[in-house]
């Protein structure tokens, strides 16, 4: 009986250190996935900027030269004088407050989206960087990784192999020996 005891409490000791060493990979493998998983950034990212896409949306774009809705929704008091001067006649409207009114529908001019950026340049930087970067580590490679030619690419071997060939008549419809004219010893 005294072995008997002693073997359940063996197992349930098993059992409890087994259901321990599940939970703490679990908790683990939970711990880890979250750092790595796409879906649990998607749920943090939404929670700070949802985007109703039921809404109508702002673009900048310039194959859509009206945008759906205006840029600003949310007008203060300056933007809502603005619109009631607005519906009154437009000559007692000043240069500034026509491209506020203008600024306030859009965010850009046609002028500024097709004005050219210098990102170019850090595209051309990052492709020399990472073509100079793989030519460091091709030099690397054939200083200290690969070791000297084999012999047997050597001129005279690699001769020596070519008349062996010949002499053995290798491949005489189409391949080596059918270029190589055995009477004249010279190649066709």
């Amino acid at each position: 009986m005294p072995s008997r005891q002693l073997f359940q409490a063996t197992r349930k000791q098993r059992k409890v250190k087994m259901l321990a060493c599940r939970s703490l990979a679990w908790g683990l493998q939970r711990a880890a996935w979250r750092g790595v998983s796409t879906t649990s950034r998607a749920c943090t990212a939404a929670s700070k900027d949802v985007i109703d896409s039921s809404l109508p949306q702002y673009t900048n774009r310039m194959d859509v030269p009206l945008p759906d809705r205006p840029f600003i929704m949310e007008l203060n008091s300056e933007h809502r004088k603005l619109k009631e001067k607005e519906k009154g006649p437009w000559t007692n409207i000043t240069k500034e407050e026509k491209i506020a009114l203008y600024r306030m529908a859009y965010e850009l001019t046609y002028a500024e989206m097709n004005k050219r950026t210098d990102e170019w340049k850090s595209v051309v930087g990052g492709v020399f960087f990472f073509l100079g970067l793989t030519g460091l580590v091709i030099w690397w490679q054939r200083v200290y990784v690969f070791g000297d030619v084999p012999h047997t690419l050597s001129a005279e071997w690699v001769e020596q192999g070519t008349q062996r060939a010949i002499d053995m008549r290798m491949n005489p419809v189409e391949g080596l020996a059918s270029n190589w004219d055995y009477e004249k010893k010279q190649w066709k």
